[in-house]
């Protein structure tokens, strides 16, 4: 029979990067809601143009130019309007999860350009159930593969 303290010494701690500057996570939240509408978006129509601004934007905001993001922008709006408090949550695992986000991105917009629709949409795919995650769950892939990508350094 296992004890709590026997459960917590197999159970793997993550890592997630850290850079002390706070973000909102329901902005967050909201963002990642606009992810998955443009991912739905995108596997409904197959318009390789969709995912272009997509990762455009993904690429302003993974360089901190939230200021000029589309989406955060939006969201910022957005949460205003529904009153919700701020709540405060550390940014770099956020921008991490931006990077791997313009990863996707970039690999689907390769995928669709060279003619492979279905392959970029069930590359889509997984990045809808990511961002679907974070927006519904509030759970950050991210600092999954930042543990799993930091055993290798």
């Amino acid at each position: 029979m296992l004890t709590s303290e026997t459960q917590d010494k197999k159970q793997p701690s993550l890592e997630c990067p850290a850079d002390l500057v706070m973000v909102d996570e329901n902005r967050v939240r909201v963002v990642a809601f606009f992810v998955l509408t443009f991912a739905v978006f995108y596997i409904i129509n197959g318009n390789p143009l969709t995912i272009g601004l997509l990762l455009v934007d993904f690429l302003l905001r993974t360089f901190n130019l939230n200021a000029y993001s589309p989406l955060a922008l939006i969201s910022g709006a957005v949460v205003k309007q529904l009153g919700l408090k701020i709540k405060p949550v550390d940014r770099a695992p956020k921008r991490f999860a931006a990077f791997m986000g313009v990863a996707f991105l970039s690999l689907i917009l390769i995928v669709a350009l060279a003619q492979f629709v279905l392959l970029s949409k069930a590359i889509a795919v997984i990045l809808l159930i990511f961002a679907s995650l974070e927006s519904f769950a509030g759970f950050c892939a991210g600092c999954y593969v930042y543990t799993f990508l930091k055993r290798f350094k």
